[in-house]
C-alpha cells in the first residue's frame, strides 16, 4: 500500500475544502466526480418559488464508482488521473494527474464523501473518516457567500437551494455518521488529522 485516505465529509459550506487545504496533504476533490448537467440520470428537486431544479445534493448526481476507483489507485500506486469539473458549467472541463508523492496519507473531500467510506474501508484504504460540521446558520452564510462569490449558479437558485440545505443539515450529518464518519468540528478535525500524520512520521 502506497498511502491511506483520510475522508472528509460534511454539508456544503461546512469548511471541508479550507480544512483540506490547511492540512498540507495531497487532496482528491471528490466534487470533481459530479455527472455532467445533460446526464439523463440526474435527480430533480421540487422547491417553493419556481420550477424543479437539478438536485446536486443527491448522491445520484455523482459518480461514486469512479471516485472509489480513483481513491484505490492513489492508495495502491500513488498516482491517478482525475476529472476537472466546472460547477458553473455543470460539466467536466478536462483531466489532471494527481500524485501523493512520499506522503503516507491523502485527503478525499466532498459533500458525498460519506457515500464511499464503507466500500473504501472494505478495500482496506481508510485511515480515518470525519464529518465536519458547524452551526447550520454559520454553514448557510459561508455557503451562500462562497457560491455567490464564485458565480456557481444564478443567485435565485442559490438562495432557494441554501434555504433547503439549512433545514436539511441535521439529517445530512446524521446520514454521514450512519455511514461510518465521526462527527467533529473543523478545529478538532485539524488537530486529530495532524496528530495522525505526526504519529506516522515518528
Amino acid at each position: 500500500m502506497h498511502a491511506q485516505v483520510i475522508v472528509l465529509a460534511g454539508p456544503s459550506g461546512s469548511g471541508k475544502s479550507r480544512l483540506a487545504e490547511g492540512l498540507g496533504l495531497p487532496v482528491l476533490r471528490l466534487d470533481d466526480f459530479y455527472k455532467d448537467g445533460d446526464d439523463p440520470t440526474l435527480p430533480h428537486l421540487d422547491l417553493a418559488g419556481g420550477e424543479p431544479i437539478v438536485d446536486w445534493d443527491d448522491p445520484a448526481s455523482w459518480n461514486a464508482a469512479d471516485a472509489v476507483a480513483a481513491v484505490e489507485e492513489l492508495c495502491r500506486t500513488g498516482s491517478t488521473e482525475v476529472p476537472v469539473y466546472e460547477i458553473a458549467a455543470n460539466a467536466r472541463a478536462g483531466h489532471r494527474v494527481l500524485e501523493v508523492g512520499r506522503s503516507a496519507f491523502f485527503v478525499a473531500e466532498g459533500i458525498f464523501a460519506q457515500e464511499i467510506v464503507a466500500e473504501c474501508r472494505r478495500r482496506g484504504l481508510v485511515a480515518d473518516a470525519l464529518c465536519v460540521t458547524q452551526h447550520p446558520v454559520v454553514t448557510f452564510v459561508r455557503r451562500i457567500s462562497r457560491d455567490l462569490r464564485e458565480h456557481r449558479k444564478p443567485p435565485f437558485y442559490l438562495v432557494r437551494r441554501g434555504l433547503h440545505l439549512l433545514a436539511d443539515q441535521p439529517a445530512v450529518v446524521a446520514h454521514a455518521e450512519r455511514l461510518g464518519c465521526r462527527v467533529v468540528s473543523p478545529d478538532r478535525a485539524h488537530r486529530e488529522v495532524t496528530a495522525l500524520v505526526d504519529s506516522a512520521d515518528v
